[in-house]
C-alpha cells in the first residue's frame, strides 16, 4: 500500500469510526447472529493473491459488522463496561500509526516518561499517597497474576523461580468468593495450585471476607505445615459489587507477614470521587492495588493500573536482563518491561494523557456519579414493582434484581434475561446470589444518559409483564 492509498483508507477509516459511533443507539446492542453464522461467510482456505480494499472493506460492513456486540452502545448494561471515549480513540490512532514496541526506555523514551507521569496523576486521583508506583498492565488478570507471583517469591525467600515450588511447603493465598475468576487463573498460572486458594466466608451487607475466619485460616495452615503467603482482597467484585473491609484484611494480614493486593478493576475508577473512598478505607497500606481505566474511566481498551507500595520486589520477581535487554550509559531509568510478564508492551500511556488533559478529573468525576444516581433511581423504582425483588442493593452502580414468576425462579429469570437480550435494545447479564440467579445492572458506559436507563427500565418491565401473561 503506497502512501497515497494509505492516506485515503485511513481518513476512510476514520470517517466510518465517527459514523458507527453516531449510529449505535439505532443498533441492537447484542450481536443477533446464530453460532457458525459468520464463520460460514468466511473462505476455508486463505488467498493466494492480494484483494482490492475496497471489496475487503465492503466484507467487513457485510460479514463482520452484523457479529459485533456493540461494547460502546449507551444501552450496554451487562458485565463492567469496556470504555472507549472518542478522545481514547483518537490516541490510539496515533500509537496504531506510530506502532512502537515500547518495552525499554531507549525504545521510546516518551512511552516511559509519560506512562510515570500519568499513573502517578492517577495514584493522586483516587487518592493513594505518595509510597505508591504505577505501572499500566493490559488487564487486571496480568496485574493480580504479578501479585500473586510477588507473594510466592517473598514467601519462598526469593528461591521459587530458581528452585520451583517442589522444594518447598504448600503455599497458601486467601480471598472471598467474591472475587474474579481472573484470581483462579493467577494461581494455576503461578504453580501454587487451586486447592490452596482458600475461600474466605462473606458477612454483612457488602458481602466483605469475614475477618475472624481469614485469621483463623491463616493460623489453621500455619499449624497444619502450611505456608501462607498473601491475601487478595476486593473492591466492587464482579458479581454484586461486594467490598472487603480493606483495612482490617490488611491489619490480619501484615501482622502475619502475607502481603495484601487490592481488585478494584471496576470500582477504583470511583475513587476519583472521594465520597466512594469509604469503601476501599485502608487502601494506603495495602501492598498492591489495581484497578482499570478501561472499564469505567473511559480509556480504550486495554489499559489497567497496577500500583504497586515496592516496586522492587515486582522487579526481583520479573526482571530478565539479558545483554541485548541492557541500556548502557543511562542510570536512574526505569524499563517497565521488568515490571510485567510480557516483554513486549503497547503505548497505553498516550490515550490516559489525552482523556484526562481533555475531560479532566471533573468531567470524569461528573460521568460517574450520574451513572450511581441512575443506577439508584433505577433500583428504587424496579423495587417498588410488586413483580420484582432487588436482590443486592446498588453498590456504586451496580445492583442486581430478580421477577418473580413461573415455578422454577432460576429457569424464569434465565428466560427473562435471554428475552431482553433478545430484543436487542439494551444488554444484561445475569449471576447467581446464594445459589439463586439474579440479573445483574451496571450502569457504567462513556455515552450513557438518564434517559438509556429509562429505556432500560421501560424494556424489562415490558418483557417481564409479556412473559407473566403468557
Amino acid at each position: 500500500m503506497d502512501e497515497k492509498t494509505f492516506g485515503e483508507w485511513s481518513q476512510k477509516a476514520a470517517e466510518w469510526g465517527s459514523a458507527y459511533r453516531a449510529s449505535l443507539r439505532d443498533r441492537p446492542v447484542r450481536a443477533q447472529t446464530a453460532p457458525g453464522a459468520i464463520a460460514a461467510q468466511i473462505p476455508t482456505k486463505p488467498p493466494q493473491t492480494g484483494e482490492d480494499m475496497q471489496a475487503i472493506f465492503e466484507d467487513f460492513e457485510k460479514i463482520i459488522l452484523p457479529g459485533m456486540t456493540h461494547w460502546q452502545h449507551p444501552r450496554f448494561f451487562a458485565y463492567f463496561p469496556a470504555n472507549a471515549a472518542p478522545v481514547s480513540v483518537i490516541a490510539e490512532y496515533l500509537v496504531t500509526a506510530m506502532a512502537a514496541q515500547c518495552m525499554l526506555w531507549q525504545t521510546s523514551p516518551a512511552a516511559t516518561e509519560l506512562e510515570t507521569r500519568v499513573l502517578d496523576w492517577l495514584r493522586q486521583a483516587i487518592g493513594l499517597p505518595d509510597g505508591f508506583s504505577g505501572v499500566i498492565q493490559d488487564s487486571a488478570s496480568s496485574a493480580t497474576l504479578s501479585a500473586v507471583l510477588v507473594m510466592r517469591e517473598r514467601a519462598l525467600n526469593w528461591k521459587g523461580n530458581k528452585q520451583g515450588l517442589s522444594a518447598h511447603a504448600p503455599l497458601r493465598i486467601y480471598s472471598s468468593d467474591q472475587v474474579h475468576t481472573s484470581i483462579d487463573r493467577a494461581i494455576w498460572v503461578s504453580g501454587i495450585g487451586e486447592e490452596n486458594l482458600v475461600r474466605i466466608p462473606v458477612t454483612g451487607p457488602l458481602q466483605s471476607m469475614d475477618i475472624e475466619a481469614l485469621e483463623a485460616a491463616i493460623l489453621r495452615d500455619k499449624a497444619a505445615g502450611f505456608l501462607p503467603a498473601g491475601v487478595i482482597a476486593c473492591t466492587g467484585g464482579t458479581s454484586t459489587g461486594a467490598c472487603d473491609d480493606i483495612a482490617e484484611v490488611v491489619r490480619v494480614a501484615h501482622r502475619h507477614g502475607l502481603y495484601v493486593h487490592v481488585d478494584a478493576a471496576w470500582a477504583g475508577s470511583a475513587m476519583i470521587c472521594e465520597e466512594f473512598r469509604s469503601l476501599w478505607a485502608g487502601v494506603e497500606e495495602a501492598d498492591s492495588v489495581v484497578f482499570n481505566p478501561h472499564k469505567w474511566l473511559g480509556a480504550q481498551f486495554d489499559c489497567s493500573a497496577h500500583f504497586i507500595r515496592n516496586p522492587d520486589d515486582l522487579v526481583r520477581t520479573l526482571a530478565i536482563q539479558p545483554e541485548y535487554l541492557k541500556t548502557h550509559g543511562r542510570d536512574g531509568i526505569i524499563n517497565y518491561s521488568e515490571w510485567t510478564i510480557p516483554l513486549g508492551r503497547r503505548f497505553r500511556a498516550l490515550k490516559l494523557w489525552f482523556l484526562l488533559r481533555f475531560h479532566g478529573l471533573d468531567g470524569l468525576k461528573a460521568m460517574i456519579r450520574n451513572h450511581v444516581a441512575w443506577a439508584s433511581r433505577f433500583a428504587e423504582r424496579l423495587g417498588a414493582i410488586d413483580d420484582f425483588e432487588i436482590v443486592t442493593a446498588p453498590r456504586f452502580s451496580l445492583f442486581s434484581f430478580r421477577h418473580r414468576g413461573g415455578d422454577d425462579s432460576d429457569a424464569h429469570n434465565i428466560a427473562l434475561v435471554n428475552a431482553i437480550n433478545d430484543d436487542g435494545r439494551i444488554y444484561l447479564t445475569q449471576t447467581r446470589v446464594d445459589g439463586r440467579v439474579a440479573i445483574r445492572f451496571q450502569a457504567g458506559q462513556f455515552d450513557m444518559t438518564e434517559a438509556d436507563a429509562d429505556v432500560a427500565f421501560d424494556v424489562i418491565t415490558e418483557i417481564a409483564a409479556r412473559m407473566a401473561n403468557q
